[in-house]
């Protein structure tokens, strides 16, 4: 696929269906990834991968967050917090590895820039025909999470991309008018 095909016609996919992607589909994926625009190559980025019982525990760290923000959430609640993450074979969280305090690189540019990459890993999963999902939410900034991540002080979740085999069919792609967004100066 050229690509500004692959650019024109990647879409987030929420069906997602075993098996997770291979380890050449994800040396691919991962190639893409470190490839995001990085001022003072600070390389920024830091990704988790979870599959198999690694998603289980992410779940169960998506439900003591729950339960931490609610004691009193019922179980119901907390078990559909158990099984956000086996929505999909595998989960990349992305994570913004911030180096704090350098003016010539702000914080935001470095969280910019892991979001770069959590888009490359998108697009270089469309590229090989896998379903992708950016999924954020509560979660993403959630303290009890942060901390079973091991993230730093000033590191951010940006995305949990959830990758799989297609399960379903793409959703027709609205068609958006240039104009609408774009503001020229001449």
């Amino acid at each position: 696929m050229d690509g500004l095909t692959l650019l024109h016609n990647r879409s987030s996919m929420g069906k997602l269906v075993e098996p997770a992607p291979t380890a050449e589909q994800m040396d691919a994926i991962y190639k893409a990834a470190l490839r995001a625009p990085d001022h003072k190559e600070l390389r920024p980025w830091r990704f988790i991968e979870f599959t198999g019982e690694g998603r289980t525990r992410l779940g169960e760290l998506f439900a003591e967050a729950e339960f931490q923000e609610d004691p009193s959430a019922s179980d119901d609640t907390l078990n559909s917090a158990r099984k956000k993450p086996l929505r999909a074979p595998m989960i990349i969280a992305v994570i913004a590895k911030v180096t704090p305090d350098l003016p010539k690189v702000p914080k935001m540019e470095q969280v910019i820039s892991a979001g770069c990459a959590a888009h490359g890993i998108l697009l270089a999963a469309h590229a090989q025909e896998l379903g992708a999902m950016w999924r954020s939410g509560k979660y993403a900034f959630d303290p009890v999470v942060r901390k079973g991540l091991s993230l730093d002080e000033d590191d951010e979740v940006v995305a949990f991309i959830y990758l799989g085999n297609l399960g379903g069919r793409h959703k027709p792609l609205p068609q958006h008018n240039v104009a609408d967004f774009v503001e020229r100066w001449a």
